[in-house]
């Protein structure tokens, strides 16, 4: 890993990315969940037509907002999404014996919810990865500060490759506007980490970023993806 971090130092976004697709061709995969930081980097996959295959989960609870925005994705870059979805047989279990909105009871519940919609269908959707992209950045949360741009993830058994870790939110905006991005409209309205349509709000100002995801819970901010 030593060698790939040092060869990744001082590369840009698209350098960084071309780099890992030489070094594990056909398996560096990107997971979009068309929040802003993922359309940058789907942007950058696709002007710059990097071999990078990607993807998104649908819950199944997901803002018609968001689906418009993939519509909207998919009109502009014309390339191919592959969709992931829960298991049907564990949703329906799920409802049977819990109900829709269990997530709201217990964090148990609710991790139980996300591990159904989000963990099982990203596992598939990793299977024979080498790198995994993602959108995440420091500035997000307080377990993002200390991730490095390319990380060994153990129990994946894959490098994840964060190349806006370092990013701040407005080099961010500024990639969007320069390049007419289309972005989720929930993000004018003060939604700025959209998840699940019954598991999100939008945050007030001075709140924390994640402060809209799963607000009834005191402190676990994360589904299960990336911790």
């Amino acid at each position: 890993m030593t060698d790939i971090t040092t060869a990744l130092d001082n590369k840009s976004v698209v350098e960084g990315i071309r780099l890992l697709t030489e070094q594990y061709p056909g398996a560096v995969a990107f997971s979009t969940s068309f929040g802003q930081e993922d359309q940058v980097i789907a942007d950058i996959i696709w002007r710059n037509n990097l071999p990078v295959r990607v993807f998104t989960l649908d819950t199944g609870r997901l803002f018609q907002e968001t689906y418009d925005l993939i519509d909207l994705t998919m009109a502009r870059y014309k390339q191919p999404i592959d969709v992931y979805f829960p298991e049907t047989a564990a949703v329906e279990q799920l409802l049977k014996a819990k109900g829709p909105n269990s997530f709201y009871e217990s964090v148990d519940n609710r991790k139980e919810c996300c591990g159904i919609r989000k963990v099982v269908p990203l596992n598939r959707a990793l299977q024979g990865v080498k790198v995994w992209i993602t959108g995440l950045r420091a500035e997000q949360s307080d377990n993002r500060h200390d991730m490095k741009a390319l990380e060994w993830d153990e129990n994946k058994q894959l490098y994840k490759y964060n190349p806006l870790i370092h990013w701040t939110f407005d080099e961010m905006i500024d990639h969007l506007k320069t390049h007419n991005i289309p972005y989720n409209k929930l993000h004018d309205k003060g939604f700025i980490s959209i998840g699940c349509a019954p598991c999100t709000r939008a945050i007030e100002p001075g709140e924390h970023p994640r402060a809209g995801r799963w607000w009834w819970e005191i402190s676990h901010k994360e589904c299960g993806l990336h911790g």
